[in-house]
């Protein structure tokens, strides 16, 4: 769908195409709302340095005016027209997008509207340097509001909105959720490609963690509602580090560990399982911990 540029963005209409036999300056209906500037031609004959120069005037003249006058809306307009070949310029940045030119200058123009509201003469900056980034702002705004999140073959992309359609009449016939069967039904296709087709809806937006759920807010963030805290997770680094430690020791070493660590056997059980006495594995399974537990701090 595309952008409408409505008073939701603008506060006042944008609208400032004039009738074409009267100059901007010369249609006040309520007196001379522009008195004292200079004449202004025809905005496609209006060249940078000019616009600029213009720009200035009007800025200050703006300044001393009271918003949500007529006169205030009539030099704001014309502020606009006389600075849309910055929003062309930045609009043509993109012009590979698959969306419409028209598209994309209309949102620019959201942008160059946000920036007349917001400039002041007294900063000392040139109004294109000011605006630029707005605009283009609010064109990358755009299209990452309306693109798809991770990348999909352009034939997803339309299975999606046929689905989407489909799914929509036959919910209002069924009077209830259609099934992928009858989804696959209406669209003649195979109960594959349909469930192939709603996966890649899942990529057209892409939830942040720390988004709030909308129906409650007291529930947190997505990021403090999903998995759980592995304590398992804490010893992982230390098993990896002890690895090729425990590789290196003998043989009957790694059997005592094993037998006691992972069996869950007593030293009692391990002497008699090996034939050597409780006191022997004592001494041995010690030994084994302070070489593992050296090994450790050299690798620190």
């Amino acid at each position: 769908m595309s952008p409408r540029l409505d008073a939701s963005h603008t506060h006042q209409a944008t609208s400032t195409s004039p009738p074409e036999h009267l100059n901007p300056i010369e249609q006040d209906s309520e007196g001379d709302v522009l008195a004292g500037l200079p004449d202004i031609p025809p905005f496609e004959e209006v060249g940078a340095v000019d616009a600029r120069a213009l720009s200035k005037t009007l800025f200050a003249r703006l300044e001393s005016l009271e918003e949500g006058t007529h006169e205030y809306s009539y030099v704001r307009n014309t502020l606009v027209e006389l600075n849309l070949a910055l929003v062309k310029f930045a609009a043509s940045r993109f012009r590979s997008r698959s969306e419409p030119m028209e598209d994309i200058i209309q949102v620019g123009t959201i942008g160059l509207i946000k920036a007349i509201d917001r400039f002041e003469l007294s900063r000392g900056v040139e109004f294109p340097t000011f605006a630029m980034p707005t605009i283009v702002g609010e064109i990358k705004r755009f299209f990452r509001d309306t693109s798809w999140s991770v990348r999909v073959p352009r034939r997803l992309q339309e299975l999606r909105l046929d689905l989407a359609k489909a799914g929509d009449e036959l919910a209002q016939k069924l009077d209830r959720a259609p099934t992928v069967a009858e989804l696959a039904e209406r669209l003649g296709l195979s109960k594959e490609e349909v469930v192939e087709g709603m996966a890649a809806s899942n990529a057209y937006t892409a939830s942040s963690l720390d988004a709030q759920p909308e129906e409650d807010d007291s529930e947190g963030a997505l990021a403090d509602r999903i998995g759980y805290e592995d304590h398992g997770l804490e010893g992982i680094e230390y098993v990896e580090s002890l690895k090729p430690l425990i590789a290196e020791l003998p043989s009957r070493d790694r059997q005592i560990l094993s037998l006691r660590f992972v069996a869950g056997m007593t030293q009692s059980e391990i002497g008699d399982e090996l034939g050597i006495s409780q006191m022997h594995v004592s001494r041995l399974l010690s030994r084994t911990l302070v070489r593992l537990r050296k090994g450790l701090t050299v690798e620190e």
